[in-house]
């Protein structure tokens, strides 16, 4: 897992992002973002902008994800109707965001120091889309883990190849249900491995409840973004 946390992934990147939200009835509704990160040291912050639907237009949102397992990441969101942001309790993180399968927690990285990981006993390796993984547990080491990611653990299935999670199996705390993650395509770009769409699915049993497609295009790394980008005040600004 040391070699899936220390995987490349750029200095700063840009990406469009296409968020569809699908109910049990197959109803689809589509939020187009544009996204931007950046490492400051060993943390990454974040800064995402709704631009579509006219109803989350101008929303945004502001990550600060701390390497540090000791400090709690920050994250605020802005609502423009109300002209007001928002910061997420830790308490809060295990919620959805946006109204999709992701929650507030998904939005940041794990930090290994908050896990244990064993390998499944099952099988320590399975193939998944042509390709070999190892299948690890993923148990967190305390309840204040569970409480703010709303798992009570996980079975990640990670490409032998490059050490990238393409599957995970989350047993979820609350509503009786289990999450399920897939990444449908994964590319390789400036020498970068990047999952460009995901599936996120929740199922009650063999039924599904939600499901949420997210699709990255336009992905440029190293584009040279300033710090000044990732404040409060020029996520309340917007693009």
């Amino acid at each position: 897992m040391e070699k899936v946390d220390a995987r490349e992934d750029g200095d700063n990147q840009i990406s469009d992002m296409e968020m569809i939200l699908i109910d049990k009835k197959g109803r689809q509704r589509i939020r187009k973002i544009r996204s931007f990160s950046k490492d400051k040291g060993e943390d990454i912050l974040r800064l995402m902008f709704f631009q579509h639907p006219a109803d989350v237009k101008n929303t945004s949102f502001l990550t600060f994800d701390y390497d540090n397992p000791d400090k709690d990441d920050d994250q605020w969101l802005y609502l423009p109707a109300l002209k007001k942001t928002k910061r997420i309790a830790s308490t809060d993180k295990s919620g959805s965001f946006m109204g999709s399968d992701l929650t507030y927690s998904d939005m940041t990285s794990r930090n290994l120091e908050d896990y244990d990981y064993t390998f499944y006993e099952k099988t320590k390796e399975k193939e998944v889309n042509g390709v070999k993984t190892w299948v690890i547990w993923s148990i967190p080491r305390s309840k204040d883990i569970v409480e703010e990611t709303g798992y009570e653990k996980s079975l990640l299935f990670v490409r032998q190849d490059n050490f990238f999670v393409i599957r995970a199996l989350h047993w979820v705390r609350d509503g009786g249900y289990n999450k399920y993650m897939d990444i449908k395509k994964l590319d390789l770009i400036d020498g970068i491995w990047i999952a460009t769409e995901m599936h996120v699915t929740k199922k009650k049993g063999k039924n599904t409840v939600h499901k949420t497609i997210l699709k990255l295009n336009n992905v440029k790394f190293n584009q040279g973004l300033e710090f000044n980008m990732f404040t409060v005040r020029r996520m309340e600004k917007g693009l």
